[in-house]
C-alpha cells in the first residue's frame, strides 16, 4: 500500500516546492534591491565560515582522514557529487525525490556515468541555503564526543598530532584569509577616519591632559603605523583600570607633544573613553530623511559649509569655535550647494541654545554663568516624544551633548505627569521644583534624585499661541532607568537666555566676584541700556570690556543695582552656544592605501594582528567585568550591521568588515571551551598527557556542558541584537 502512495507523495511534494519556489522568486523580483543586499551579506559572511571549514577539509585529506561530505552552503542538499567505482554519482534534491541525503543511492535522484574510476568516500555537495558550509569527518561530531569507528581512516583512529592539525587548520585559514583580505583592501585603498582630534569633551581625560582640536595622534601605546580613529577608541576601551596609556600628538604648528591618558567611563557612555571626539568635515552627510533635514535646518545632503555669520571657515574646528562663542539666538550659515550642475551659495539660519553646563556637574562652580549670574532653566525637549533624533548628528554638538549630561532624563527614566494633570511641554521655563524657586541645573538634579519614585511638584512658565506667559503646575515622578546611576524625569534642559531672570549668582574659582543680585531678579538695564534677555546682557557687557558697568535689576516691586569692573577674561562668561538641531556633518576621512604589494602585505598583517589582539583583550576585559556583555554582538547583530554596510557604504567597507569577522572568528574558535576548536584541542592535549582519550561519557558531558554555555550566551547576545535592531 505504501508503495502505491509513494509516487503520489512525491508529486505532492514536488508541487509544494514548486509553489514555494515561485512565491520566493516573485517576492525577490518585487524587492530585488533588498534581496541583492541580503544575498551579498549571506555570501560574504558564509564565505568566511566556508574558509574555516575548508581548512579542516584540506588538512583532513592530507592526514588520511576520511571526509564523508564537504558542502558549500547549508542543507537541505541541492546537489551531491561523489566518485564511485562505477563512475560519477550525482544526487539532486534527494529529500524531495528520494531517500535522505546521507543514505546510499538507489533512488530516482541518482545518476551514474559509465566511466570507471577509483571510489572516493567524499561527497561534494551544494546546499539550498546560501550560507557558509560544513565538513563531515568520519567518527567526528561537533555536537558530541568523538565516536569510536573501526576504520583506520576514522578521525578517532588518527594520531593526536594529526587530529590537532585538522582542528587548528580552520582557525589558521581564518587568520590567513583575514590577512589576505586586509592586504587586498589596502592595496585597493580605503577611506577611514584619521587619528585626528576633532574636539575633546570638557573635563574628560583628553581635555585635562591638554589635547586640542586638530592634534594628530602619531603614536599610541607604542603603535605608530596605520593608525586611524578606531585605534584611539579601542585603546581607551580595552585599557586596564587606572592604566595610563602613552600617546604622542603632532600639533598643527608641527610640534610633537607627549601625553599620558587614563580612560574613564564618561557620563552617558557605555565604555571607558578618552573623551576624544571624531573629526568631521564641513560637508553635510546623507540622512534617512532629507526632507526632514531641510525642514529643520534649511540644509541638504552634500551641502558644504563655507561661512558662519559672514566669516569664512576652512575646517570644522573653526566652524565649531565660532558657533560656540557667538552667544546669539541664531547664526547665518552659508553653504555651497550644487544643483543641476550649477553651484550656488545658499544661506540658512540655524537656531542656537545654551546648555546649563560645559562639563560634568559636580558643584555649583560647574554651572554655566554670565559674570556669576546663572539663568533659569528651560525644557528644550521631552525625551518621551522628542523628534530631534530624527536628524542624526555626526557633529561635535550632537556627540558632546550626550557626554555633557545635559539630559535630565530619558523616555524610560521618568513620568512627565501623574493622573490627568498637566504635562511638561517643550519651551516651559522652570520657575520652581519642590520647595526651590528658580532652581539651577545642579539643584534640579539633586531634587530629582531626592524625589525618586515620589510625586514631585514642578511650576513652569508657559507661553500660549499669542506669546502670553502664565504659570502652570505639573507633577512628575522621577524614576531610575535600568542600569542607571540616578533618577530621571524625562526632559532635556537648557538655559533660559531668552529672558534675563537670574536663578542664582555663584562664586566660581578663577571667575568674577559673586554679584549681590537676589534669586529670581529680572535684569532690566546695563549702564542705562535696557535689556530683555541674557543675549542682550552678553552683548552689552562685551561692548564694555575693560570698563565699569552698572547692572540694574528688579524683583517684585523693588529695584536695585550692582557696579562691576567688566574684565576682558573670557572665563567671566562661562557658557557656550549649541545648535538646536544637530547638523549631520560627514566624518573626516583619509585614504589608507599601500604603495605596492609588499607594503600592502605589511599593512594587512598588522591589521590582522590588531584585531586578534583586540578580540582577546575584549574577552579578558569581559571576564574581568570591565566591559559590559551588552556590548557584544551576535549573528543577528553582525548580519544586521553587515546589511547596513552593504546598503549604505561602498563595497570595499564590507570587504574590510569581512576581514575583521574572519580574524574575530579565529579567536572565538580557538577558545579553550568545547564545542569550539580550542576546546577540542584541550581534550586532545589531555589525551596526549594521559596516554588515552577520555571516555565517551566524559566527552559527552564536557561537550554538552560547553554547548549549554555557548547556547546561553548566544541567546543572550541574540536578544540584545534584536532589541538594538528593532527597538533601540
Amino acid at each position: 500500500m505504501s508503495e502505491t502512495r509513494n509516487p503520489t507523495k512525491k508529486i505532492i511534494g514536488f508541487v509544494f516546492w514548486i509553489v514555494i519556489l515561485a512565491a520566493i522568486t516573485s517576492l525577490i523580483a518585487r524587492n530585488i534591491g533588498i534581496f541583492s543586499n541580503v544575498a551579498v551579506v549571506l555570501l560574504g559572511f558564509g564565505a568566511v565560515v566556508l574558509v574555516h571549514e575548508f581548512g579542516h577539509f584540506i588538512v583532513a585529506k592530507l592526514g588520511g582522514i576520511k571526509v564523508e561530505a564537504f558542502s558549500i552552503f547549508m542543507p537541505p542538499m541541492l546537489l551531491g557529487i561523489r566518485r564511485t567505482s562505477a563512475g560519477i554519482k550525482v544526487r539532486v534534491l534527494p529529500r524531495l525525490f528520494g531517500k535522505a541525503q546521507d543514505e546510499p543511492g538507489g533512488d530516482t535522484s541518482t545518476s551514474t556515468t559509465a566511466k570507471k574510476a577509483n571510489e572516493s568516500c567524499t561527497e561534494y555537495r551544494i546546499g539550498l541555503i546560501p550560507f557558509g558550509g560544513f565538513v563531515k569527518l568520519l567518527g567526528q561530531d561537533d555536537t558530541g564526543p568523538v565516536k569510536a569507528v573501526d576504520d583506520p581512516g576514522s578521525f578517532a583512529n588518527k594520531p593526536v598530532s594529526i587530529r590537532m592539525a585538522v582542528i587548528a587548520a580552520g582557525v589558521t585559514l581564518n587568520v590567513v584569509s583575514a590577512a589576505i583580505i586586509f592586504m587586498a583592501v589596502f592595496l585597493a585603498g580605503i577611506k577611514l577616519p584619521p587619528a585626528v582630534v576633532g574636539d575633546v569633551v570638557p573635563d574628560s581625560p583628553a581635555a585635562k591632559a591638554g589635547l586640542k582640536a586638530g592634534d594628530e595622534i602619531i603614536e599610541i601605546a607604542g603603535k605608530s603605523k596605520d593608525l586611524d580613529f578606531s585605534s584611539l577608541i579601542i585603546e581607551a576601551a580595552l585599557s586596564g583600570v587606572n592604566e595610563a596609556v602613552p600617546l604622542k600628538a603632532r600639533r598643527e604648528d608641527g610640534s610633537v607633544k607627549e601625553f599620558m591618558l587614563v580612560a574613564e567611563e564618561l557620563p552617558g557612555g557605555t565604555m571607558r573613553d578618552f573623551g576624544i571626539i571624531e573629526p568631521v568635515s564641513l560637508k553635510i552627510a546623507q540622512v534617512a530623511d532629507a526632507n526632514e533635514l531641510l525642514k529643520r535646518t534649511g540644509l541638504r545632503p552634500r551641502d558644504r559649509v563655507k561661512t558662519i555669520n559672514g566669516r569664512e571657515v576652512k575646517n570644522y574646528r573653526e566652524f565649531a569655535e565660532i558657533a560656540r562663542g557667538v552667544l546669539l539666538p541664531e547664526v547665518v550659515v552659508g553653504v555651497e550647494r550644487v544643483e543641476a550642475g550649477a553651484t550656488e551659495i545658499v544661506e540658512s539660519r540655524i537656531k542656537l541654545e545654551i546648555p546649563p553646563t560645559v562639563g560634568e556637574i559636580v558643584s555649583e562652580e560647574d554651572l554655566g554663568h554670565i559674570y556669576s549670574m546663572v539663568p533659569r532653566l528651560r525644557v528644550a525637549a521631552l525625551m518621551a516624544d522628542s523628534t530631534k533624533g530624527q536628524v542624526r548628528s555626526r557633529s561635535l554638538f550632537g556627540k558632546i551633548a550626550k557626554k555633557l549630561v545635559i539630559w535630565i532624563g530619558k523616555s524610560d527614566g521618568g513620568s512627565l505627569e501623574t493622573g490627568a494633570g498637566e504635562k511638561l511641554q517643550e519651551g516651559d521655563v522652570i520657575v520652581a521644583i519642590g520647595d526651590v524657586e528658580n532652581p539651577t541645573f545642579k539643584e534640579l538634579r539633586d531634587i530629582t534624585q531626592e524625589y525618586e519614585g515620589k510625586k514631585l511638584p514642578v511650576k513652569v512658565l508657559r507661553a500660549d499661541a499669542n506669546g502670553f506667559e502664565s504659570e502652570v503646575k505639573v507633577v512628575v515622578e522621577p524614576r531610575r532607568p535600568p542600569g542607571g546611576k540616578r533618577a530621571l524625569m524625562g526632559i532635556v534642559a537648557t538655559l533660559d537666555v531668552a529672558h534675563a531672570v537670574v536663578a542664582k549668582t555663584i562664586q566660581a574659582t578663577g571667575g568674577p566676584e559673586k554679584l549681590e543680585i537676589p534669586r529670581g531678579a529680572q535684569i532690566t538695564a546695563i549702564n542705562s541700556k535696557t535689556v530683555s534677555s541674557f543675549y542682550d546682557c552678553i552683548s552689552e557687557l562685551r561692548l564694555l570690556a575693560g570698563q565699569k558697568a552698572t547692572i540694574s535689576f528688579r524683583i517684585g516691586q523693588e529695584t536695585g543695582g550692582v557696579t562691576i569692573d567688566v574684565g576682558t577674561d573670557t572665563g567671566f562668561v562661562r557658557v557656550k552656544s549649541m545648535p538646536v538641531e544637530n547638523l549631520p556633518f560627514e566624518n573626516l576621512q583619509r585614504l589608507y592605501q599601500a604603495r605596492g604589494p609588499i607594503e600592502a602585505l605589511g599593512m594587512g598583517y598588522r591589521r590582522t594582528v590588531m584585531f586578534i589582539e583586540q578580540t582577546y583583550v575584549t574577552l579578558r576585559r569581559l571576564v574581568g567585568g570591565l566591559i559590559s556583555p551588552n556590548l557584544l554582538m551576535g549573528p543577528v547583530g553582525i548580519i544586521t550591521f553587515s546589511y547596513r554596510i552593504v546598503a549604505e557604504q561602498p563595497f570595499i567597507y564590507y570587504v574590510y568588515f569581512l576581514g575583521l569577522i574572519s580574524a574575530t572568528i579565529a579567536v572565538f574558535n580557538f577558545l579553550p571551551l568545547p564545542p569550539f576548536d580550542g576546546g577540542l584541542i584541550v581534550l586532545m592535549l589531555i589525551e596526549k598527557i594521559r596516554g588515552s582519550a577520555l571516555s565517551e561519557k566524559t566527552q559527552a558531558v564536557v561537550a554538552y556542558t560547553g554547548w549549554a554555555l555557548v547556547g546561553t550566551l548566544l541567546i543572550y547576545v541574540t536578544f540584545n541584537d534584536i532589541v538594538r535592531t528593532f527597538f533601540s
